[in-house]
């Protein structure tokens, strides 16, 4: 298979990738192969988050979405949080949206604790109701022991 781009032969897979990138590449009126090539490897198909990349500083505290954010901004979907961070070197200004409350984190915490001591109870509760049983059954085997005397 002869590629035009190219000038030579060419696998066949090659040949379908850049008949997929031709097919979005619009050539101008002088023809073919008077632009250069697209690059795909130059520019990244999603952007990274400049947070992931940089150094930043936290704007905004981490605060629950509103209903208009959780709506719109797909790093609400994450958590339900979001804070706003600026990055050092870019100085762009973005949205984290894997971000956690510390009043959320507190309140959780404090509800397994809360939960956790109920359960302790209730457990507590069931071994004393088995030892006054296993003690009244204890104390009559010995009544009957000492009754056939």
């Amino acid at each position: 298979i002869k590629d035009p781009f190219l000038g030579g032969g060419a696998p066949p897979w090659h040949v379908l990738c850049w008949g997929s990138v031709n097919v979005a590449h619009k050539p101008s009126a002088a023809g073919p192969g008077s632009e250069p090539l697209p690059s795909l490897l130059s520019e990244p198909l999603v952007a990274t988050p400049c947070w992931q990349a940089e150094d930043f500083v936290v704007v905004q505290d981490c605060a629950p979405c509103t209903i208009f954010q959780a709506k719109t901004m797909p790093e609400c979907s994450t958590t339900g949080f979001i804070e706003q961070v600026s990055c050092a070197v870019s100085k762009k200004e973005e949205y984290k949206g894997n971000c956690r409350s510390v009043v959320t984190e507190a309140h959780s915490f404090w509800k397994f604790e809360g939960a956790m001591i109920c359960v302790a109870v209730v457990f507590a509760l069931l071994v004393m109701c088995r030892q006054r049983v296993l003690d009244r059954k204890a104390l009559e085997k010995v009544l009957k022991q000492i009754e056939s005397i």
